[in-house]
């Protein structure tokens, strides 16, 4: 069970963190990303961020183009540090303790289609 500080933290974290993939315009050419959720630890010193990425342009399917999106993710991973430093600067006056993060791709509207294929069957 996540504490009061532990939900206002995430969800600060999540705030920003999308401001910065705005900001940055990583992969705005080839997809849309979105942060849905931030899960921090007891200590809140490690975010795990689930990110939504949706591959636009001309021939896409949409959720199916899962290379775009392991590829658009390594980017994401690779740049881990430098978005740990932004997010540090723009909340460093309301956390003692930038959290490492760790970027992980939601799957969770796959997983539901999956389900909602299954139950049309």
């Amino acid at each position: 069970m996540y504490s009061k500080r532990q939900l206002k933290v995430s969800r600060l974290i999540q705030k920003e963190l999308a401001n910065l993939f705005q900001a940055s315009q990583m992969g705005s050419r080839n997809a849309f990303i979105t942060v849905t959720l931030v899960r921090i630890s007891p200590d809140l010193a490690q975010a795990r961020v689930y990110l939504s990425i949706f591959p636009i342009g001309e021939g896409r399917t949409g959720i199916n183009d899962s290379k775009l999106k392991d590829k658009i993710l390594e980017q994401i991973k690779s740049r881990g540090g430098s978005f740990r430093k932004r997010l540090g600067d723009l909340v460093r006056h309301q956390l003692r303790i930038i959290p490492t993060l760790e970027f992980f791709i939601d799957d969770s509207l796959d997983y539901e289609d999956r389900i909602s294929d299954l139950l049309k069957e």
